[in-house]
């Protein structure tokens, strides 16, 4: 049974992923300026994507450009590299089954196809990533959306481990917090599947994904693993807070990680 459920899934993926390919075409050539008019609210950017898709690239492009439009908006940017496409024929050095996990917790709550590249915004809204009219469309409603709370972020790194501070100022002073490490680029040569030899450029790649319970009082630490490969020069760490009923996201934020080494 789990072969043909694995079998389906990946039937719908490829599926999905020509649909994907055909936005590609249709939104990432009008290259239009991004609107970033906003109110006081922020933006969570989840994008599910994979070396392995051939429609993925483009998805990762489009959010490279709306990072560099959006200056300093706060709008933040994930890349989660899922593990599911790496049996088709080559194994994405990014992927994780943390990040398919977490794909398959938020399409529980969309009712929707598990596919790439699938663009989540705030916890609350799902489209093909690289669905450049959504996209806006999307970002300038979050940005315009009145933010109920505020998370700051301080990350120190030590020998073995990053020391996270974090205080939740404002309402709701409850939810699930997360920290993802995020290595800012990256570069690959592709030797198979649907990308074969292509070098993809890789943007706000997620290395390490971790939960917390939210202290009742929206402040505390809390301390993670020192992932391989770190570098404090280029990498960051963003944190959000999420309702983990509906996954919404309440508040965001994100720093860089000091030494004291």
């Amino acid at each position: 049974m789990k072969m043909l459920k694995l079998s389906a899934i990946c039937a719908a993926v490829v599926l999905l992923s020509t649909s994907a390919a055909y936005v590609d075409r249709q939104h990432l050539n009008k290259r239009k300026p991004m609107n970033f008019d906003s109110g006081n609210g922020f933006a969570v950017l989840e994008l599910f994507t994979s070396e392995g898709c051939s429609s993925c690239p483009p998805a990762e492009a489009l959010l490279e450009r709306i990072q560099k439009e959006a200056g300093d908006k706060p709008v933040y940017i994930l890349a989660y590299h899922v593990d599911y496409w790496n049996r088709l024929g080559w194994k994405d050095v990014f992927s994780s089954p943390e990040f398919s996990k977490r794909q398959y917790w938020y399409n529980s709550k969309f009712t929707s196809e598990v596919y790439t590249p699938q663009l989540i915004v705030n916890g609350k809204t799902e489209f093909v990533g690289s669905d450049e009219g959504a996209i806006r469309k999307n970002l300038t409603s979050a940005l315009n959306e009145k933010a109920t709370a505020t998370l700051a972020l301080q990350g120190l790194q030590k020998t073995n481990s990053i020391t996270v501070h974090y205080k939740l100022t404002g309402q709701p002073l409850q939810g699930q917090l997360v920290i993802a490490l995020v290595q800012k680029h990256g570069v690959s040569q592709v030797k198979a599947g649907e990308n074969e030899g292509r070098i993809l450029q890789h943007a706000q790649i997620v290395r390490q994904f971790s939960t917390f319970p939210l202290a009742t009082d929206g402040q505390g630490s809390q301390t993670i693993a020192l992932p391989a490969g770190f570098d404090s020069e280029n990498w960051e760490m963003i944190g959000f807070v999420q309702n983990t009923g509906t996954g919404e996201i309440s508040a965001a934020g994100k720093t860089t990680v000091s030494s004291n080494l």
